[in-house]
């Protein structure tokens, strides 16, 4: 009878598992638990994925689409977990994630996606380097790589200064996205407003600082702002549709009066890193390499 009970509580204790350690983290929701250190991870935001991979965490699955050519290893070894809006259901139950990381497009998945595997929300919202620094901080407790993340965040401090000591005193700008033959432009309260608050670069035309998804804008527009720089996003490259490019939108007799193409100061961003991946830690870097090579004359 004592070796039968034994057994009987041997059995249980192998056939229940031990409950996953956790760590509380800070997300766009506000503070939540996720597993700590998971092995296996899901992830259906480009920014998150960006910032996963610059740590060294793997990803075991992602969207079908990553958009920027410095994830194209990850595109290549990870399972195709369907996209943004339509996530792989049947894949992401037979990958059994120990954890799934939405944000921005796919934010909406966290409750339906949190019934297969623990889920957060990473959304990087318009107050941008304050959200991405947040959630590089998470990541680096979630998967204990702090000191990592520590290094990243200095790595991209450091840009972040030279990029702002680049833009001093070179005058103002215009952000404008194109969407084909369409334009619009962005301020302060905008996708882009980082680039006016952090960078430091000064606005154009003020009066669409607080439009969040852009004031549609004409070429007569462009021409009475007359900005001294004008720094373009151009919608249709950075999700790889074919039309009318930025370039062409813009070469239009009354955008070539103003000054910043007159003095060559018309920055093409590349448009999948700020527009697709924005947040992301290496997204901004590079963005910010970007911007101070046009400021520093490279």
């Amino acid at each position: 009878m004592v070796f039968r009970t034994l057994a009987c509580a041997v059995s249980l204790m192998v056939a229940t598992p031990l409950l996953a350690e956790t760590v509380t983290v800070d997300t766009f929701r506000g503070p939540a638990e996720a597993p700590l250190k998971p092995e296996t991870v899901a992830v259906f935001d480009v920014a998150a994925a960006d910032t996963l991979t610059a740590l060294g965490v793997p990803i075991a699955g992602t969207l079908n689409a990553l958009y920027v050519d410095y994830l194209d290893e990850v595109a290549e070894t990870a399972a195709d977990l369907g996209t943004f809006w339509e996530p792989d259901v049947e894949s992401l139950h037979a990958m059994a994630p120990d954890l799934i990381v939405v944000g921005s497009r796919s934010s909406d998945q966290v409750e339906p996606l949190s019934n297969i595997a623990p889920a957060i929300d990473m959304t990087v919202s318009y107050d941008t380097i304050p959200d991405a620094l947040a959630r590089l901080a998470a990541y680096g407790e979630i998967f204990g790589r702090q000191e990592q993340a520590a290094a990243l965040r200095a790595e991209f401090e450091a840009r972040l200064a030279r990029a702002k000591a680049a833009a001093a005193g070179k005058g103002t700008a215009l952000v404008v996205m194109t969407n084909g033959p369409k334009i619009s432009a962005y301020g302060r309260g905008g996708r882009f407003g980082w680039l006016h608050d952090s960078v430091g670069l000064p606005e154009a035309a003020p009066q669409i600082g607080e439009s969040v998804h852009g004031e549609s804008i004409s070429f007569e527009f462009i021409q009475e702002t007359n900005p001294d720089w004008l720094i373009v996003v151009d919608r249709l490259a950075a999700i790889g549709r074919p039309g009318e490019s930025a370039a062409a939108t813009l070469d239009n007799v009354l955008v070539r009066e103003t000054k910043a193409w007159q003095a060559g100061q018309v920055v093409y961003l590349n448009a999948a890193d700020i527009y697709i991946a924005g947040g992301g830690i290496q997204s901004m870097n590079r963005t910010l390499d970007q911007l101070t090579a046009a400021f520093e004359g490279r």
